[in-house]
């Protein structure tokens, strides 16, 4: 979707999708004056999985399913040749400071440490080492990556855990592995890609153990694992096979020494002791010694010529690496062991003032430090990068990955000392900054992705202060959401995408922004369909389609219903809500339970509605049986049937069990039914059966006995009776009729004879004369037992007995014999012609 083109129906441009837009002339006179050019969304089209991801900033990323032949141009991942694996693994460290090389202290009391880890790995063993924050577990793990660059055919993987899952860190070593611009695989080809990775990783900062552990060494069968992690993080389970190696503390001797290495000189034997009672209060972790001797760097050059501090100016912006007289200058003392321990405010209290201002950038932005190319722009300074340089040289701020934050307690220490003081002003600058920066056109998404954790900061930090607002202006936290949230999408950073989007979708809503909050509940539901997340996804893009319904947003709209659509096919159910994708109501199946009207009868399953018949689609739902049976023949305990008006009025159906009595009679007749014209559907026992219809593909009622005549069709001749019957006479009731088949043994002994009533109990429904034949039902039979194969007498209205009428053709052909009365009727009744 090109969202600078408009469609001809949006925004008064009917019929004018085909012609150019025109430019007003400029004036030569006055060539600054004129309209500027508006800038083009960076749409990025990229892969995720079997999808074809395009993603727009401007109305919300469309997907599609990838073509099969994989015509979209993008190359199947390849991984990397030894050359480009080197370039990009120093292109994943952080950066480094401006100004002259700093000297790295040696590694001390390490060694063993250093073999056993090498051993393990060379094994194919994976290890995690634990040790506090500070206890320098980075500096290990790079000598150790070193020692172990030729043990794997992919070589060393250097990753980072902090604010990682299992199922980040698994893209991020693919990423590391393969060449795979703008493609991210699904999670099966991504299980396939990683299996077949055979590297050692180096995962400094690990966040998660446990059962997530397991999943990520399970799926990297071939990778030996170095992990760094704090003891507060989860331990691996029992039956991951993970080694155990803990990092403790420096001993004195190799405190003393560390610290002179950080001072470049040798200690005095004050500056001895001093380091002694250090050791004992830091438990010999190496940070401490580091800002120690930051702290006597600091001391010496405050030792030196008074004129040439004043002339640069108490200490503001005296460089890190000033020369130091040590035989010149006045006596400082030595600083306190408190402020030894805590050393973090007294070295800040003497950095350049640029590095004051980065420090309370970082502390406003949870710890996280702004890359040192931001620096200049935030701090308003044009050299303030090198305020990096004089932040690692006091280690006040350790590598996490390509970055840098505050170390350790060095957050806690600055809040204290009042560093916190104006921090929603410092994160409101660095959000706005980070809005024009990540929607600027030359900066690309890997740029941004790279910065995504100050960015994430800056949004987290600036949340609390969203709320709505008098004036026009737009929420900063809304502002830098909507435009990090396409760049981490493109710059496959999708951990970060989904926080951004969510704390955008929070921010808009708090302040009543409709329009950006349908933007990122649709980015949710897309992110939620390349995630297999189906019902999230339709829950969001439910949502952003009902927000853009209100705004009449046509084009965000078009967009999520495409979305939908794909949800609702790949999860193979029609989109709730009772529409399609493409907006049409869908009816709803309902099931009208009543009780049938008087006339009607239950249609048999499949029977076609007669044409010309009015028909009213009903469900009768049958009561449990007493014996716990449903009823027979269906599935739900139900029979659907059809009411029909003029041509015929069919029996009312009964209900429990002598609606599955009714229903096994109709399956029993049709199995030993013949064609046989010798034997007449009048031939069968006392009781009323469902059959067909003569003419018509309905449903009749077969009466025998002593009800009146169903359908019979008019070449069949009544039944002659067999005998007189007790009274000795034809004609009568009492007469037996022919039989083709032989009696039950349940039909005789189980039925009882009445008296005859003259009248029915309820009057059967009308009809007309001409049409159906009338008569009252014969009650000369007993209620049947459970065990007989009956029905109760069937009724024309609600509880009470109905008899069926047949065609008027039908009658007349089927009369009572010459000379008497019909021997089927009961005595007093007959035909009505």
């Amino acid at each position: 979707m090109d969202p600078n083109t408009t469609g001809p129906e949006e925004y008064g441009h009917d019929g004018a999708r085909d012609t150019p837009r025109q430019r007003p002339p400029r004036d030569p006179m006055t060539p600054d004056f004129g309209q500027p050019v508006p800038a083009l969304a960076r749409t990025v089209e990229l892969v995720s999985g079997d999808f074809l991801l395009t993603v727009n900033p401007v109305d919300g990323s469309e997907i599609e399913v990838r073509p099969p032949a994989d015509t979209s141009g993008h190359a199947r991942p390849v991984k990397y040749a030894v050359a480009e694996r080197v370039a990009r693994a120093a292109a994943t460290r952080p950066p480094v400071p401006p100004g002259p090389v700093q000297r790295q202290p040696a590694l001390l009391e390490r060694q063993d440490e250093r073999e056993r880890l090498v051993r393990l790995l060379a094994r194919g063993r994976s290890v995690r080492l634990t040790g506090p924050a500070g206890s320098g577990r980075s500096a290990l793990l790079d000598v150790v990556a070193d020692d172990c660059s030729d043990l794997a055919p992919d070589g060393v993987v250097r990753l980072s855990g902090s604010r990682r899952t299992a199922s980040d860190v698994l893209y991020d070593l693919f990423a590391a592995v393969h060449r795979a611009p703008l493609y991210r695989p699904g999670q099966d080809e991504l299980l396939q890609y990683v299996h077949e990775i055979g590297a050692v990783v180096v995962l400094d900062d690990l966040e998660f153990g446990g059962s997530a552990l397991d999943e990520l060494l399970d799926a990297t069968p071939e990778c030996a694992f170095l992990l760094s992690a704090t003891p507060d993080v989860p331990t691996p389970s029992a039956d991951s096979h993970v080694e155990e190696v803990f990092l403790g503390g420096l001993d004195r001797a190799g405190g003393v020494e560390l610290l002179e290495q950080a001072v470049g000189r040798d200690l005095s034997e004050e500056e001895a002791n001093w380091a002694g009672d250090l050791w004992f209060e830091s438990e010999g972790l190496p940070l401490r010694f580091m800002q120690a001797g930051a702290l006597l760097r600091q001391r010496d050059r405050q030792r030196a010529d008074e004129s040439a501090v004043d002339e640069l100016g108490v200490f503001e912006d005296v460089p890190v690496d000033a020369p130091f007289d040590a035989g010149g200058g006045r006596d400082v003392p030595l600083p306190s062991l408190a402020e030894a321990a805590a050393a973090a405010p007294l070295l800040a209290s003497r950095l350049s003032v640029p590095a004051r201002e980065t420090l309370k950038f970082a502390v406003a932005l949870g710890g996280e430090v702004p890359h040192q190319t931001h620096l200049p722009a935030l701090v308003d300074d044009t050299y303030a990068d090198a305020a990096l340089a004089e932040l690692v040289a006091c280690a006040l701020v350790s590598p996490v990955g390509s970055r840098y934050r505050l170390a350790a307690g060095v957050l806690t220490q600055l809040e204290a000392a009042g560093y916190a003081t104006g921090a929603r002003e410092y994160a409101l600058r660095a959000a706005q900054h980070y809005t024009w920066w990540a929607g600027h056109p030359s900066v690309t998404p890997e740029r941004v992705a790279a910065e995504a954790d100050a960015v994430l900061a800056a949004l987290t930090a600036v949340m609390p202060d969203t709320t709505p607002s008098d004036d026009d202006e737009e929420n900063p936290a809304v502002r830098l959401a909507r435009q990090a949230a396409p760049a981490f999408a493109a710059g496959l950073q999708w951990g970060a995408w989904e926080r951004a989007l969510r704390a955008g979708a929070e921010a808009a809503r708090l302040v009543g922004e409709v329009g950006e909050q349908a933007y990122f509940h649709h980015e949710l539901g897309i992110l939620a369909l390349c995630g297999g997340q189906l019902d999230r996804a339709r829950a969001e893009l439910e949502a952003s389609i009902g927000l853009r319904g209100a705004l009449a947003d046509k084009r965000g709209t078009v967009a999520g219903r495409r979305a939908l659509a794909l949800v609702a096919d790949r999860s193979g159910a029609t989109p709730p809500g009772g529409r399609t994708a493409a907006g049409e109501e869908v009816p709803d199946a309902r099931h009208e339970e009543s009780a049938s009207p008087p006339g009607g009868v239950p249609a048999g399953f499949g029977a076609p509605v007669p044409i010309g018949d009015t028909a009213t689609l009903v469900t009768h739902r049958a009561a449990a049986q007493p014996d716990g049976g449903s009823g027979a023949g269906t599935g739900t305990g139900g029979v659907q049937g059809v009411v029909k008006g003029t041509r015929r009025n069919l029996v009312a159906a009964g209900a429990g069990a002598a609606l599955a009595a009714l229903l096994g009679t109709v399956v029993t007749l049709g199995m030993t039914s013949n064609n046989d014209p010798s034997t007449p559907p009048e031939n069968v026992r006392v009781g009323p059966s469902a059959s067909q219809g003569a003419d018509d593909d309905s449903i009749g009622a077969d009466k025998a006995g002593g009800d009146d005549s169903g359908d019979v069709s008019s070449t069949t001749k009544p039944p002659t009776p067999t005998g007189p019957g007790r009274d000795g006479t034809y004609g009568t009731s009492d007469d037996p009729t022919p039989s083709s088949t032989s009696r039950s043994p349940l039909d005789g002994p189980t039925r009882t004879k009445g008296p005859k009533p003259t009248k029915s109990p309820s009057k059967s429904p009308t009809s007309k004369p001409s049409t159906s034949v009338t008569g009252s039902p014969s009650p000369s039979s007993s209620a049947p037992t459970p065990t007989e194969p009956t029905t109760p007498s069937t009724t024309g209205s609600a509880g009470s007995p109905a008899l069926s009428s047949a065609p008027a053709a039908s009658s007349s052909s089927a009369g009572a014999p010459s000379g008497g009365t019909d021997p089927r009727t009961p005595s007093g009744t007959g035909p009505v012609i």
